[in-house]
């Protein structure tokens, strides 16, 4: 049992404590205010405040943990052994920086909070990230941070019990658009028809006469191409279905349709079936508790795992209304656009609401890779290289890789270079 001191134990500082300590290093921790209890303890103890007691470990503290709401903070990002860091906490601390601030920082997404510009989905730019701006999205600094600490306690501390758990791999299939062409009702796959003619789109208007003609297979249909790739590797795989009616941005086969319901109750039986929840039940509780109760009684199970449209989130505001719908886990806390680590940790952890400074009942599980962001990349070849390195980043702290691929992209132009993409890369990271 590790005993931490501090002046003043608040929900930050509990918080983040147990995150680091108890799920990341799996070290049993206790706190205590009281000077005499920590002298008196004889197992590994270590002191967060600004002055050391006597002469042990001490990490000198920022105030962070230790105030309520948001402040304006003057963040200046240094080299740590080769990893970016910053709250630096001077010559008498045990570590150079103040890492439990700096994980609090990032875990609760601070930097969202304050004042900045949204793009035309309401969603924050990873351009205005400290991690962006200082070249360390894609780096688990937070995860990196603890590692350097179990160094330094293990150097101190001989008798140290930890626990680290083991690499896991999560294969996330976003699917808001089942179908290109089949089973999207008369009127609308007219309309589709006329519109591609129009647009001169001959390919795609013989590609929608044979798949209505049943000669070819509707090109997003891949889901039990998907499905046998996850049997062969032995991972983990979640597919997130939109089940919402037609609107502007959401664009699903209708959840009425029987065909629809099938595959979802078939892909159900092999890999966990979640709720893509649509772009109109953003800032709709009423609309989003609907979507899930709807998936629910297709698949006959609760539904618990959610993942917003267009990856939109607006912290804290997006998880209150997630947990009033009764969802315990999320995966959409990443870019769509950029790689990397939005929250600067590979390892899932619960969401801390900084407005009204407590913790929130709802496990937050970042992914590092969004296949759009993958678009970037000129070939294959890089994109795979962006993966692994991401990959062994992940690896290297026995972190969680979650990836998010949809059927729609596997399945449209350039289909064969994803799919060997997808194929590349859950043979790499699914151990």
């Amino acid at each position: 049992m590790l005993l931490i001191y501090t002046h003043k134990i608040t929900s930050r500082f509990t918080y983040v404590m147990r995150h680091i300590f108890t799920k990341v290093l799996g070290i049993e921790i206790t706190y205590t205010t009281k000077v005499e209890d920590f002298i008196k303890h004889s197992g590994p103890k270590i002191t967060y405040t600004k002055q050391p007691l006597q002469n042990e470990f001490f990490v000198r503290s920022n105030d962070l943990l230790f105030e309520q709401g948001i402040n304006d903070l003057q963040i200046h990002v240094s080299d740590w052994e080769g990893t970016p860091c910053f709250f630096a906490a001077g010559d008498r601390s045990s570590l150079p920086f103040d890492i439990f601030s700096a994980s609090f920082y990032l875990l609760s997404r601070y930097e969202e909070y304050l004042p900045h510009v949204k793009d035309m989905h309401g969603r924050f730019s990873p351009k205005d990230s400290l991690a962006y701006q200082n070249k360390f999205l894609q780096r688990p600094v937070v995860d990196i941070w603890a590692y350097k600490l179990l160094e330094k306690l293990k150097d101190r501390f001989k008798k140290l019990e930890y626990k680290l758990k083991p690499y896991q791999y999560t294969s996330v299939i976003d699917v808001t658009t089942s179908h290109s062409f089949s089973h999207r009702g008369l009127v609308r796959g007219l309309g589709g028809l006329l519109l591609d003619l129009a647009s001169l789109r001959i390919k795609r208007v013989f590609q929608r006469i044979a798949v209505w003609a049943n000669v070819k297979k509707d090109p997003y249909d891949n889901f039990f191409e998907l499905l046998a790739a996850h049997k062969k590797y032995n991972i983990k795989g979640m597919f997130f279905f939109q089940f919402a009616e037609y609107s502007t941005y959401d664009k699903n086969v209708s959840p009425n349709n029987n065909q629809f319901k099938h595959l979802i109750k078939s892909v159900a039986d092999y890999n966990i079936v979640a709720l893509s929840c649509s772009y109109s039940s953003f800032n709709d509780l009423s609309l989003l508790q609907q979507e899930k109760k709807n998936l629910s009684n297709v698949i006959h199970r609760p539904i618990n795992n959610c993942r917003l449209r267009y990856n939109r989130v607006d912290v804290p505001l997006t998880y209150r209304d997630l947990i009033d719908a009764g969802f315990t886990d999320d995966y959409t806390m990443g870019y769509s656009h950029e790689i990397g680590f939005r929250a600067g940790t590979c390892i899932p952890f619960y969401l801390y609401d900084i407005t009204l400074e407590v913790q929130q009942p709802i496990k937050i599980h970042p992914f590092a890779v969004h296949d759009y962001g993958l678009l970037k990349y000129q070939n294959k070849a890089d994109a795979l290289l962006a993966v692994s390195s991401l990959y062994k980043e992940v690896k290297k702290v026995n972190g969680k890789f979650i990836t998010v691929f949809s059927n729609e992209l596997l399945g449209g132009d350039g289909t064969v270079e994803w799919k060997e993409l997808y194929t590349n890369v859950i043979e790499k990271v699914h151990v």
